[in-house]
């Protein structure tokens, strides 16, 4: 790794702060450490590392933490094992979509939920309505009082290894484990947001630096927002805000496999149920442009020179070396091989609607 980039801190802002209380919620991810492109192709060949401190993290416990969760979330959390994780989603009673998480369950009665930094004081005020009928359940907000820290990349659990006395391929995909990393207790869990394999850290605050460091000193590429971006939508992983909102329910968004109805109720589940028994009048779709273009969020999607929709997200992937993005449309315009047009910039450009993902990694 090159000299200017081994000593880069977390975060600019940070250098301002008391090493005790790094990081801290609310700041925003920088957009680039050593150049898109770079920290792209690094986490798709090597090994990259995010701080992600500014996502939610949230600590439920006591006899009633599991049902009180399982009145919010879409996944069967009773089915969920100690150790291991599940992606859900917290609905409105009309089925919009809250916010997208992850729930680990720590221990018999402990749960950590993740949450986007967006949503983090929504995701917290509808955990607490359910207080009022489940009181033996604790609920913290430790998001400033820890750091999460995405190590992604086919060389990612290799360079953790360096670092912790944890053979983490040991763990499979969505499990977690508490184990010391540089004298400090570190939850390890086997997720992530970029379409690779790796790792996300949840340190104490006190930890952060020296972790951070230490994955740059193993030879670990610092990555910012626009390759995680990138690298997430290469693997079409919806983002909150852009591609799902309080406006689209899971069916509507390609997430319906992450929707469990046939458990107690919960908010939303209703609503959850027509419409997967009547269907959906809009499909998140995937498309390719065929004709040379980068499409962007906001952009128009035509079919036949008519508006059928909107670009929500949409970029140039260089690992695939091309323009990609996706987007909601008519049910009826979503069938592989569609041909649509993106408006883009005022010219119709050539592109089709493609399964998803965009890219899957190549299998060991």
């Amino acid at each position: 790794m090159p000299e200017d980039l081994k000593h880069t801190p977390l975060h600019p802002s940070h250098r301002a702060l008391d090493a005790h209380m790094i990081p801290f919620a609310g700041w925003e991810m920088p957009a680039r450490y050593a150049g898109t492109v770079r920290e792209h192709h690094a986490v798709r060949t090597g090994a990259g590392v995010f701080d992600v401190s500014h996502m939610g993290r949230l600590y439920l416990k006591g006899p009633d933490a599991r049902a009180l969760l399982d009145r919010v979330v879409t996944a069967d959390l009773q089915a969920l094992d100690i150790a291991h994780a599940r992606y859900c989603m917290a609905c409105q009673d009309d089925g919009g979509i809250i916010d997208d998480l992850i729930v680990y369950r720590l221990d018999t009665d402990s749960f950590l939920v993740v949450c986007n930094a967006a949503n983090r004081k929504a995701v917290v005020s509808i955990l607490w309505k359910q207080v009022r009928q489940l009181s033996k359940v604790s609920i913290e907000d430790q998001t400033t009082q820890t750091a999460m820290i995405a190590l992604q990349g086919p060389l990612a659990l290799d360079r953790l290894k360096s670092i912790a006395d944890l053979d983490a391929g040991s763990l499979p995909l969505f499990t977690c484990a508490y184990v010391e990393v540089l004298g400090e207790k570190t939850l390890v869990a086997r997720t992530g947001y970029t379409g690779e394999d790796g790792v996300e850290l949840i340190v104490g605050a006190r930890g952060a630096i020296q972790l951070w460091q230490a994955l740059l000193d193993a030879g670990v590429t610092p990555c910012g927002l626009v390759a995680r971006d990138s690298l997430r939508l290469d693997a079409a992983l919806r983002l909150w805000g852009n591609d799902m909102d309080t406006t689209v329910n899971p069916y509507e968004a390609g997430l319906g496999r992450f929707v469990v109805l046939d458990k107690a109720p919960y908010t939303g589940k209703e609503a959850l149920l027509r419409a997967k028994s009547e269907g959906v009048e809009r499909k998140l779709i995937g498309f390719d442009m065929v004709e040379r273009g980068i499409p962007r969020h906001g952009f128009t999607i035509l079919s036949d020179g008519q508006a059928i929709g909107e670009v929500t997200s949409g970029g140039y992937s260089p690992t695939l070396s091309r323009g990609l993005g996706l987007g909601y449309v008519p049910a009826s315009k979503a069938a592989r091989d569609t041909p649509l047009a993106i408006d883009i910039r005022g010219r119709q450009v050539a592109a089709k609607v493609v399964s998803l993902p965009f890219y899957r990694r190549p299998k060991p």
